[in-house]
């Protein structure tokens, strides 16, 4: 099939951002999920404190992975253990649509044991991709660790959109003897539903990773020439021009090549990884903690606009990032700031929540929109092109972009979960009555 439509760039680039799309998708999907689930399981609203910590425990898997390349450097064979996360993922994810509701009785009370188990399972594939399905990345042309990115933003856009559909979240403030109460909307199909959708998501990206797979083999097969003429710049000192080989991966030889011995912790590199861990506890722990405080204040819909359209925000900033990349340390630094004084500005409306400025006003609710849009578009910018740089730098670079990436979502939800669970720090207005 060389030279046709199934072979070409585009379809390449389809199935690397499909596959990426696996990666944090099922943690997302049972975030937003959580409206639904919590009004059925006898954990209630201390759910979310259990998901957190099953997060955290996800992490094995991560530390698993970097003790073996510590350990046993080229042994890890990234290509198995991405297959066996996906089926885990993939099994998981049925086992949830089915049993989710299951309570087992333990101690005298009630437990939704079989829905914590699977959140765990799930956690750790999520956890696991990280530092498996970015270092693979390695062996494609820099132009696909973008559109990698861009699957990343999918993952967590695509269950926002169907949690939409379902209508999760939605209410009515009804008047009863003269008070006001609120009236839950029932959701437009159930939370087993979902979770086969999530089951679909999962198996979808799992086939094209499957179909990554055959690819790479069927190109192998079909191009001895090519393999022969890249023996030949490897010889005379080629390897870094091999990897832009008009979008065809190369040979885990090849790979192997040019992870020559070099001087990789450099004080750039390591402000890089800094920055990219900076930015991640604030995407993906910092902010996605406070959402709700930020925006409910301003009405239900400032919420739903500002989860959309944030999540809208890191695939459209990736996809800026195939066209244009800011290659200076200078400028990656003022596009953090900006988006960390967005952040800043967001915190402190959670911080003097359910009462925050302009509260009956229209423009507040749009300026907070419109920070939620910017502080997620400008750091997913800097994730994907640090993400770029350190393609650059070697397979074990982007290894380290991964760890990165975990080690800053892991300690901004773990900074995040006492203020708000134990300490209370953060106050949560009731709906339809008002708090100030």
């Amino acid at each position: 099939m060389s030279g046709s439509w199934w072979s070409s760039e585009p379809v390449t680039h389809g199935l690397v951002a499909l596959f990426a799309m696996g990666s944090w998708i099922s943690v997302n999907s049972l975030w937003v999920e959580l409206p639904v689930v919590v009004n059925v399981l006898p954990e209630g609203w201390n759910l979310p404190a259990y998901i957190s910590v099953l997060i955290a425990f996800g992490n094995i898997g991560p530390v698993a992975v970097t003790i073996t390349h510590h350990c046993a450097p080229g042994r890890l064979n990234e290509r198995i253990v991405i297959h066996c996360i996906q089926a885990l993922a993939v099994v998981s994810s049925a086992l949830l649509a089915v049993f989710w509701s299951h309570t087992l009785t333990i101690a005298g009370e009630e437990r939704s044991l079989p829905f914590l188990l699977f959140t765990f399972l799930l956690s750790f594939v999520c956890c696991t991709s990280n530092v498996t399905f970015l270092p693979f990345m390695f062996s494609y042309p820099q132009q696909y660790i973008r559109t990698f990115f861009i699957g990343q933003g999918l993952s967590a856009l695509v269950p926002c959109v169907v949690a939409l559909g379902q209508g999760v979240g939605k209410l009515e403030c009804k008047t009863v003897n003269g008070t006001v109460h609120p009236e839950y909307l029932k959701e437009n199909f159930p939370a087993q539903n979902f979770f086969w959708s999530l089951f679909v998501m999962l198996s979808i990206s799992a086939l094209s990773f499957q179909a990554l797979m055959r690819r790479q083999v069927k190109s192998q097969e079909d191009a001895p020439a090519l393999e022969s003429e890249n023996a030949a710049a490897v010889k005379n000192g080629m390897e870094s021009d091999l990897l832009q080989n008009r979008g065809t991966p190369v040979s885990e030889e090849l790979v192997q090549i040019e992870e020559v011995p070099q001087t990789f912790w450099t004080k750039r590199n390591i402000y890089l990884l800094s920055l990219l861990a900076i930015s991640n506890a604030l995407t993906n722990g910092v902010l996605p903690s406070v959402q709700s405080f930020t925006c409910l204040p301003y009405g239900t819909m400032t919420f739903h606009l500002s989860v959309v359209l944030g999540n809208i925000a890191n695939p459209l900033a990736c996809f800026v990032a195939m066209f244009v990349v800011l290659r200076s340390s200078t400028g990656l630094s003022f596009l953090s700031i900006g988006g960390i004084a967005f952040a800043s500005y967001l915190m402190a409306l959670a911080a003097i929540s359910p009462c925050p400025p302009l509260r009956e006003n229209s423009a507040g609710g749009a300026l907070v929109v419109i920070s939620w849009i910017v502080f997620t578009g400008l750091l997913s910018y800097v994730k994907v092109a640090i993400g770029t740089l350190l393609h650059e730098a070697g397979h074990s670079a982007l290894l380290w972009c991964g760890i990165s990436i975990q080690a800053g979502s892991l300690i901004g939800a773990l900074t995040m979960f006492p203020l708000i669970n134990v300490y209370q720090v953060f106050e949560q207005g009731q709906d339809c009555v008002n708090n100030c």
